[in-house]
């Protein structure tokens, strides 16, 4: 699962962040800057929470490609 952002929704809240600080931070103007990579097994229920919780709907949960041989 990869977390992404719809930059014509994000109006730079901060929730997602103080939800789930482990894979999002803020950058100089209070938008979110995403951490590289997949979302750990571990954080995928609280990304599912920072998604439902996010304001304007500009954040969610991708799942992953899986690479076809």
């Amino acid at each position: 699962m990869r977390l992404e952002i719809d930059w014509t929704r994000c109006d730079g809240h901060g929730l997602c962040a103080r939800l789930l600080p482990e894979r999002i931070g803020l950058d100089e103007h209070g938008f979110p800057v995403l951490a590289d990579g997949d979302v750990p097994a571990d954080l995928v229920r609280p990304a599912r929470r920072a998604v439902a919780m996010c304001p304007v709907l500009a954040l969610r949960l991708e799942r992953t490609p899986v690479p076809s041989h």
